[in-house]
């Protein structure tokens, strides 16, 4: 790899440099501003002796440590003592704006009890639901903030947040209200999604027109006041056999386009209900879980431009068995992404890199794949493939050092604390010695 520089310290953006060098590896990820696919995957751009010049939120380099002193002279240093310099991870499906923790129902799964039976019996999603709506947003921002410090000091720079545990007007607005006061405290990116299609409240559930009701308001009152208050870019349902179907599934997603909301999906986790046929068809920026995806549904995301977003600890988690056929996706030309789910019930996941482990060891990706699949298309599942992602000048300064010598490592010594630096748009997330 040659230098890469954006003017030097005249052409680059404005603000303090602060130089990131003495890594033993660096990838870089750099390439074209989009989802990587098939044997793109294999490609994390390793350049040993190389480090960052971070010009303000930006890259302002990225070049061989004593091209960057001799660029940026007396600016100030961060050694990554013989470590990994790399991308951070963006994490873009998460759930991370809630109350309690669900400890009773991860023994109730142990005994046999599944998944959809404890979300009938009032447990699940609606557990949560009424946790959220007893809690002011000030408890909720408080239990927040520390979640997104333990993600950040595992390396994850940009993450998206859903709503989707207020289930009413009110707190569902609540609830990205408050995903847009944790984006402005910094340091993290964040990312909102409105997931008023979660679940139908209980008090729908026994009226004679309750979903069509719960659709409507969705459509009518939920989705205008998000985009007249700006405080999503996405709309998510889940669409699931027993939740919501393909047919109520389009139409949320077709209103809340037309309400500026980029359609995502909760696709195929645990029954196929071609839900990845659909977000196909709609072009959704992205179809997660895809656990129990179908054959067609696979081939419709190889020929489109959706991201098949994986979460290899839900499934762990839930105790399943089963796992999305990650290889059959990339096989088949999909581009796929990988994220934490974390949440109260199903991922309570806050230490990222066990996502690389489990891609390697359980998904069968390489680690070069599950790489790419963290960092550059994590940032294609957000629409933001041309600002994060990839250390290359211009981009996002959002940038992660890890001690280990080698990005094979990192996946290799899992349940390890091993990052010892993060910035999220050269603002620093966290430092550890």
């Amino acid at each position: 790899m040659t230098s890469a520089t954006v003017g030097g310290p005249e052409g680059a953006a404005p603000g303090p440099v602060t130089l990131l060098v003495n890594a033993a590896q660096t990838i870089t990820c750099a390439g074209a501003p989009r989802a990587r696919r098939g044997a793109e995957l294999a490609d994390v751009s390793v350049s040993p002796g190389y480090g960052v010049a971070m010009q303000g939120d930006t890259i302002a380099a990225v070049a061989p440590d004593d091209v960057l002193r001799r660029q940026f002279p007396g600016a100030p240093e961060f050694d990554c003592a013989r470590g990994l310099l790399a991308p951070g991870f963006v994490d873009s499906h998460t759930h991370a704006v809630f109350g309690a923790g669900r400890y009773a129902e991860h023994e109730l799964r142990a005994t046999g009890v599944p998944y959809l039976e404890i979300a009938r019996q009032g447990g699940g999603i609606h557990a949560s639901v009424r946790d959220f709506r007893a809690r002011t947003d000030d408890e909720l921002l408080a239990l927040a903030g520390p979640r997104l410090a333990r993600l950040a000091a595992g390396g994850v720079t940009t993450l998206e947040i859903k709503s989707g545990y207020g289930l009413s007007v009110p707190d569902e607005l609540r609830a990205l209200r408050v995903v847009r006061r944790l984006a402005e405290q910094g340091p993290l990116n964040v990312v909102a999604t409105c997931m008023a299609a979660h679940e139908v409240p209980v008090e729908f559930r026994d009226r004679p027109a309750g979903r069509r009701e719960w659709l409507d308001v969705i459509c009518d009152e939920i989705y205008p006041q998000v985009a007249a208050e700006q405080l999503a870019r996405f709309a998510d349902v889940f669409c699931e056999p027993g939740v919501f179907g393909i047919a109520e599934s389009r139409r949320l997603l077709h209103e809340g386009r037309a309400h500026g909301l980029i359609p995502k999906l909760h696709a195929d986790e645990l029954r196929d209900g071609g839900g990845a046929v659909l977000a196909a068809e709609l072009e959704a920026v992205s179809a997660d879980h895809l656990a129990a995806i179908s054959p067609d549904g696979v081939r419709a995301l190889a020929a489109s431009s959706t991201v098949a977003t994986l979460l290899p600890a839900t499934m762990l988690f839930l105790g399943t068995g089963h796992q999305a056929p990650a290889r059959s996706l990339v096989d088949a030309g999909a581009a796929i992404a990988l994220a934490s789910d974390f949440n109260p019930g199903t991922s309570p996941l806050q230490a990222f890199p066990l996502v690389l482990t489990l891609a390697v060891s359980v998904l069968r990706l390489s680690a070069a794949e599950a790489w790419l699949a963290c960092t550059v298309n994590g940032a294609a599942a957000l629409g933001l493939a041309g600002r994060t992602g990839q250390l290359t000048p211009g981009f996002r300064a959002d940038v992660a050092v890890h001690a280990v010598e080698d990005y094979r490592a990192l996946p290799y010594w899992f349940g390890e604390r091993l990052c010892i630096g993060s910035w999220a748009s050269g603002r620093a997330c966290h430092q550890r010695r």
